[in-house]
């Protein structure tokens, strides 16, 4: 099967309350590949864009996914950034579907076979609810799903709006009271979103949270300083994470020299797909560093990233939302719990996606490619939603990160 490719298709769709672009790639010969981009924003963007990068592929045979993906990484003199990233990604994943589903096999066969026999992962929950609105949340991911580890933001306080001790205090009674509250073997990270500038402040959060056993604290700092990132891992007292923010495995060796973290958390939507996942994977374990992927996509993207994990021997757990159920919105202290309609909004556009057993995503080896049915009535459809962060502003009137 020569598997020459014939064209790219992109559709505008959403999950919950996010948008999505997931792009499909046709061969001659009636194979489809799909992939997911990230949505970095403007999300309509990357359309044209992935029109442009078609233009390169156009013809070529779909199996030599490293050389297309080189040439799409190398027709400009300068590096890519986030949006052509986004676009390359979704191109890689389908080229990788493709292949697979042409010799009939899972992708994870494709590249080197699964050393493990399931994948953990481990639910966003993302806010910080009351202590026993969390348990209760977590409890029933639990009794659903077998889920035992979470996500949360270790923010209780508006961290431009109040003292930083008392920011940081808040945090640590917060966590204090959480282990006090919910189950024992409840595993529990805490993602600090990139917001903290100085290195001091990142390490007393980091450092208030140790005590309570953290699964892991999460990218404290920017991104731009490498060095930082490795003073900030000198000071602290527990794991840390970090890594949504970087692109390429230049990047990821320069964390890795500059000895910047425990675990290393790149997306398979932004770095260039699995070609690049891969050698972002080689790179951390060769400095003993632990690979949990950035994932807090939708379904398809987690059937990618759970092809990777499958053949990653350094994978430590994989970041995962529900299809369908709870978005990103959870109750607070200080927040009203989503109405109902809202709490059971889906990602649709994959008809049968994995979902979690014993807090585990499981293996399909009968279903080649990714192992799942796309729906083409729902991506048929444009059902575009607007979405944009929102620029924290300081007391001052000046702004603070996003």
């Amino acid at each position: 099967m020569a598997l020459k490719i014939e064209r790219l298709r992109a559709f505008m769709t959403r999950n919950k309350d996010r948008p999505r672009v997931i792009v499909a790639i046709d061969t001659e010969d009636g194979v489809t590949g799909w992939g997911e981009c990230y949505n970095h924003g403007p999300d309509k963007a990357l359309l044209p864009l992935l029109d442009y990068l078609f233009g390169f592929i156009k013809g070529q045979d779909a199996s030599r996914v490293e050389y297309l993906i080189n040439i799409l990484m190398q027709q400009s003199r300068f590096p890519p950034g986030a949006l052509g990233l986004a676009g390359i990604s979704a191109i890689d994943h389908c080229l990788w579907d493709i292949s697979a589903k042409a010799l009939g096999v899972p992708v994870y066969k494709m590249i080197g076979g699964n050393v493990r026999d399931r994948v953990k992962v481990y639910a966003g929950v993302y806010t910080a609810p009351d202590p026993a609105a969390a348990r209760d949340e977590f409890d029933k991911l639990n009794a659903d799903w077998g889920l035992t580890a979470f996500k949360l933001s270790p923010y209780r306080l508006d961290m431009h709006r109040n003292r930083w001790g008392e920011v940081v205090r808040e945090a640590a009674e917060y966590f204090r009271k959480l282990r006090e509250t919910v189950r024992s073997d409840y595993e529990i990270a805490f993602d600090a979103h990139a917001k903290i500038f100085e290195v001091g402040q990142a390490a007393q959060l980091g450092n208030a949270l140790a005590p309570y056993d953290p699964m892991f604290f999460e990218e404290p700092l920017r991104p731009e300083n490498f060095d930082a990132w490795g003073e900030l891992k000198r000071q602290l007292k527990c794991t840390l994470a970090t890594g949504e923010s970087y692109y390429s495995r230049f990047e990821y060796l320069r964390l890795m020299q500059a000895k910047g973290c425990d675990i290393v958390q790149p997306d398979i939507c932004v770095v260039g797909g699995i070609t690049e996942m891969k050698r972002i994977a080689a790179i951390a374990e060769a400095h003993f560093v632990s690979i949990a992927p950035h994932n807090p996509m939708g379904p398809l993207a987690s059937a990618v990233n759970l092809h990777f994990c499958a053949a990653q021997t350094n994978f430590r757990f994989l970041e995962y939302r529900l299809p369908q159920g709870p978005g990103y919105v959870f109750g607070t202290g200080k927040q009203e719990a989503p109405p109902e309609e809202q709490r059971l909004q889906g990602a649709w556009y994959v008809k049968d996606p994995y979902l979690p057993k014993d807090g585990h995503l499981e293996l399909r080896p009968d279903r080649p490619g990714w192992g799942v049915e796309m729906d083409m009535q729902v991506l048929g459809k444009e059902d575009y939603v607007h979405w944009q962060r929102k620029v924290p502003v300081k007391r001052d009137g000046s702004t603070g990160y996003v």
